[in-house]
């Protein structure tokens, strides 16, 4: 009897270490129209030596791909359905029905995901739906006896309502006591973990004078902080934002549940405007994060020394079709066409000294002067005319130069007339909070797109 509880105690250590242990694994992002098949992207998944693969949805031929394969696999439920599993077992059934279970176990599956930052989305109908419909799909998982997945959801760092110093973490008042506490409960609960998007480039870039770039980068030699209040010493960013989540739950009395980094990156290029976007920037960051959490004995966070960090690196692909600033189409590992944007293996065993040296940084500082905003390259024609209606659309004489008779009329070149009204929008609206961007259609540069005695309005940087 003896023996027999030793074997099982045995068993269940090794389960659970299995489960936790200590394995980078990577975001494949699909939101670009010139990516690999999902058979050729699950072959360069593994050259990066890759443990594990989150996905954004179910996608059949990607999980098909994955068969046989050693790969830990994420999948995800698409934020528009929460809503509707929320009050609807059969829904939650069926969708784990016809995209979980006829993959499992050949696939492994092993964290299924109810929505994508849902607690970041404008709409706060669905915020409160959110731990519902983790709960149904939870059951229909129990149901379909897929023994090894865990449900969570990941969420952004402005859950948080207070981040600094870490132990002043706090989540959102808005969300605290209606989500944050049931949603804990239920993760301590099924054992999964809180699964977090946490990026030290955003709170770096829109501060760079008070947060140093190497303290970002886990690069810092010199560089501390200490908490006031628990005492404790932090050398780089990330730890810091991992803390103040981990006294987030301790405040709500959740103490224990583990982390689990669901996205974590560096954009490796961007617009003219976005500071430290660089290859230089992106290589150093996410190889020492590899370093980091692969290091063994594990070095865990100042709060939680020891304990083992899961993470996913965000993304396999620079993806074209993202939205957003040029940041957004730049996390990639992987250029397009399969080629490295530089150097990494997420197994960590490859010393510093056998990568290739790096391209320098050239905008680790702000750029200063003129910028104009034009249209990019291929930007979609029909979508083009709609984009240039919206940006004379908004008044203060945004295009009269672009009208006839105007010092700037090109009737034939919808392009120069789209380049001109983006950049007087943004120019008188920037302030406002202006993008220049138009979903997709244009890009900041700091080429001056004027032409004979038509003069673009800028903004100065």
């Amino acid at each position: 009897m003896g023996l027999l509880t030793f074997f099982l105690v045995s068993l269940l250590a090794s389960f659970s270490s299995a489960e936790i242990s200590a394995k980078v694994g990577v975001n494949y992002g699909q939101l670009g129209n010139n990516l690999p098949t999902p058979s050729k992207s699950i072959e360069l998944i593994k050259t990066l030596k890759a443990k594990r693969v989150k996905i954004y949805d179910a996608n059949p031929k990607i999980l098909k791909a994955l068969k046989g394969t050693d790969l830990q696999v994420s999948i995800m439920v698409p934020n528009e359905l929460i809503n509707s599993i929320s009050t609807n077992q059969t829904l939650a059934d069926q969708w784990v029905h016809t995209n979980v279970a006829p993959f499992y176990p050949d696939t492994k599956i092993r964290y299924l995901l109810v929505g994508n930052e849902i607690l970041s989305q404008p709409d706060k109908s669905v915020w409160f739906n959110l731990v519902p419909a983790m709960r149904r799909i939870r059951y229909a998982v129990k149901c379909h006896k897929l023994h090894e997945v865990k449900v969570g959801t990941p969420l952004a760092m402005d859950v948080l309502e207070s981040s600094y110093p870490p132990s002043n973490g706090t989540f959102r008042s808005d969300v605290s006591v209606s989500v944050m506490k049931p949603m804990l409960r239920f993760l301590n609960r099924t054992k999964s973990f809180f699964f977090l998007d946490v990026y030290t480039y955003f709170p770096w870039s829109s501060d760079p004078a008070n947060i140093k770039l190497d303290y970002a980068l886990l690069r810092a030699k010199n560089i501390t902080i200490t908490d006031p209040v628990s005492g404790l010493t932090y050398t780089n960013l990330l730890d810091q934002m991992l803390d103040a989540v981990v006294f987030a739950m301790k405040r709500l009395e959740y103490p224990d549940i583990r982390l689990f980094i669901a996205e974590t990156g560096w954009p490796n290029g961007g617009d003219i405007d976005q500071i430290g976007a660089n290859i230089f920037n992106a290589a150093t960051y996410n190889r020492n994060v590899v370093k980091k959490l692969m290091a063994k004995p594990a070095i865990g966070t100042p709060a939680r020394p020891g304990v083992v960090l899961p993470a996913f690196l965000f993304a396999l692909y620079n993806e074209n079709k993202k939205p957003g600033p040029g940041t957004e189409r730049h996390f990639g590992l992987l250029h397009p066409n399969g080629s490295n944007v530089y150097e990494i293996d997420l197994s960590g065993k490859t010393p510093e000294s056998e990568f290739k040296p790096l391209p320098k940084p050239t905008n680790n500082e702000p750029y200063k002067g003129k910028v104009w905003c034009v249209v990019t390259k291929h930007a979609n024609k029909t979508a083009l005319a709609g984009a240039l209606s919206y940006a004379c659309g908004q008044g203060n004489s945004t295009c009269d130069p672009i009208q006839h008779g105007g010092k700037c009329y090109k009737p034939k070149s919808l392009v120069r007339q789209a380049s001109f009204a983006f950049s007087s929008y943004w120019a008188q609206f920037k302030k406002l909070g202006g993008t220049c961007n138009f979903n997709g259609l244009a890009v900041p540069t700091a080429k001056d797109p004027s032409y004979g005695s038509c003069k673009f309005p800028s903004v100065r940087l």
